[in-house]
């Protein structure tokens, strides 16, 4: 069996690298292809995981559209499929990437399988692009590895067969345990973070979605420093996403704050580390809302919707958008409730186990090509 695996962002690359090794573990020929969607952030995480792609599109160029970055992953994939010749071509959630490769597979006749599949909002522009390309990966997609049964009920909901589903937990917590069982070993993180202090609360903060770019992040900024200036005595904590358009409202209203700590993006551990050290988490991503329960995380989720409900039902996930006044007040009540925070920790984590990776290659290796 020949797999290729396609994938663009660092998110991605932390969600396929445990796949990639049970594959090869299992004996399989998988070939990475990269688009370098995001490249500095994916090169990080390649270099933690020790993954060296076959194929580097590296489509980026500075200002282009979501048409440009569509149109060059999907002639890049042709190429690497007619050069591969794989048995399925393999993708992950819901970038353009995502989209783009599953769509090259369908056009040159291969199988398409795809990971975290059947997640959705119900509003097709929240998140946007990305609820539309899940949407249309599913209509394209031979098998679909679902990380719950919400998910899979989503997919069943839209006529798909029972019998190309398999609720298999996510990958994520998979990529999570394993680093977290490598920081257990020794590695001087404290050493990369001088400002931290111990006993000072720490707020994580990342953001980088679409839609919140102009007056979105301008409400998250406003809500931050309010936060900090009300709270002197809690640090946050923000590795700003390369996006001019993320950089340029983060320094312009956070800059001067003296307990405001904007730093450039981490690499996976370091930022896994920083997550176990923190008290609340405040984000705009979607993996972060699967991995905080592992960590026993309370996670503000700066968007109006998600596309993990299993985490709100779960009590660990709190919808405030991109709204100041709501993220002031989220982080108020949590910094109130001490035992709130303790109850969070105890949740058990509705997004896998750490196995999800062994239940998709058992289910290929199971798997006549179509």
């Amino acid at each position: 069996m020949k797999i290729l695996l396609v994938f663009g962002t660092r998110p991605e690359a932390i969600k396929m690298a445990p796949l990639y090794f049970a594959l090869k573990n299992a004996g399989v020929m998988v070939k990475v292809c990269i688009t370098a969607q995001h490249r500095e952030m994916l090169d990080q995480a390649l270099a933690f995981f020790k993954i060296e792609p076959d194929y580097d599109l590296n489509v980026m160029k500075p200002g282009q559209s979501l048409t440009t970055i569509t149109s060059a992953v999907l002639q890049g994939v042709e190429e690497v499929i007619n050069d591969f010749s794989p048995d399925w071509v393999g993708v992950h959630g819901d970038t353009t990437t995502t989209l783009s490769a599953a769509l090259a597979g369908f056009y040159a006749n291969t199988a398409v399988f795809h990971v975290e599949a059947g997640l959705r909002t119900g509003d097709k522009k929240s998140p946007w692009p990305e609820e539309m390309n899940r949407r249309l990966v599913s209509s394209i997609a031979d098998l679909h590895f679902a990380p719950t049964n919400s998910a899979k009920n989503n997919l069943l909901n839209e006529g798909v067969s029972e019998s190309n589903i398999l609720v298999t937990g996510n990958t994520v917590i998979d990529a999570l345990l394993s680093t977290v069982e490598l920081q257990a070993m020794g590695h001087d993180y404290e050493g990369i973070f001088p400002f931290l202090e111990e006993g000072v609360p720490i707020i994580l903060v990342t953001g980088h979605r679409r839609e919140n770019f102009g007056h979105g992040f301008e409400q998250i900024c406003i809500g931050l420093a309010r936060v900090a200036k009300e709270f002197s005595n809690c640090m946050i904590v923000y590795p700003v996403h390369l996006n001019p358009k993320v950089q340029e409202p983060v320094k312009r209203i956070l800059g001067d704050i003296p307990n405001v700590f904007l730093i450039a993006p981490l690499d996976y551990p370091s930022f896994v580390f920083l997550m176990s050290r923190c008290c609340i988490i405040l984000t705009d991503s979607g993996g972060i809302q699967e991995e905080a329960p592992s960590l026993g995380k309370p996670v503000l989720v700066m968007r109006d919707t998600t596309e993990r409900y299993e985490a709100v039902e779960a009590g660990v996930v709190r919808l405030v958008g991109a709204s100041a006044d709501n993220i002031y007040s989220g982080v108020s009540e949590l910094l109130a409730q001490p035992s709130k925070q303790a109850e969070i920790a105890q949740v058990a984590n509705p997004f896998g186990d750490g196995n999800a990776s062994k239940r998709i290659v058992s289910a290929l290796l199971d798997t006549h090509v179509k």
